[in-house]
């Protein structure tokens, strides 16, 4: 979940000090990592867009003016990595034949977990909220400034998610029965 961050260290990695950022990069690493897993699906994916947002966020956090915002600010960093990486994908796709077979091949390696594929099944929106709302801890007011989605959407999108997930997740267990 979110933790506060301390602003001593945001000032001292900001003046160049490696440890006081690896211990603000420790606070939210499982976090951001988890998001991204579940906005891409992909665990080495995953892993490249947070050591990218990382690198991006040591290179940059001179420029953060607001060291209470740490949390918020690295987020932001690696919502962008998400961003480009899903873009990525969608190239990917659009050069791939529409063959069933090739198609099939390029499925998520996480097929047979009920939870990432039923993720994988929400709208890119749908997802990005509720994940940063589960997993990550934000709060509303929260992810629409991290995303800039209206703050009414992203409630609507959250509400959505959770209706489908539990109707997923049921199905997927009845199966199993």
């Amino acid at each position: 979940m979110k933790t506060k961050t301390d602003s001593s260290l945001v000032l001292r990695a900001a003046k160049g000090d490696t440890k006081a950022f690896a211990e603000l990069y420790r606070q939210v690493y499982e976090e951001m990592y988890y998001y991204a897993l579940s906005n891409l699906g992909n665990e080495d994916d995953a892993a490249d867009c947070v050591q990218d947002t990382a690198l991006d966020a040591f290179a940059g956090i001179k420029k953060l003016k607001d060291e209470g915002a740490f949390g918020g600010w690295i987020f932001k960093i690696l919502i962008t990595k998400i961003k480009l990486k899903q873009k990525e994908y969608i190239a990917a796709r659009q050069q791939q034949s529409t063959d069933d077979t090739e198609i099939a091949a390029y499925s998520s390696e996480f097929e047979g977990v009920e939870i990432m594929d039923a993720l994988g099944q929400l709208s890119d929106a749908e997802r990005e909220c509720i994940t940063l709302s589960y997993i990550g801890g934000y709060k509303g007011e929260e992810i629409t400034k991290l995303t800039g989605i209206a703050h009414s959407t992203v409630r609507s999108h959250i509400a959505r998610a959770k209706q489908k997930l539990r109707a997923l997740l049921n199905d997927m267990s009845d199966e199993e029965e």
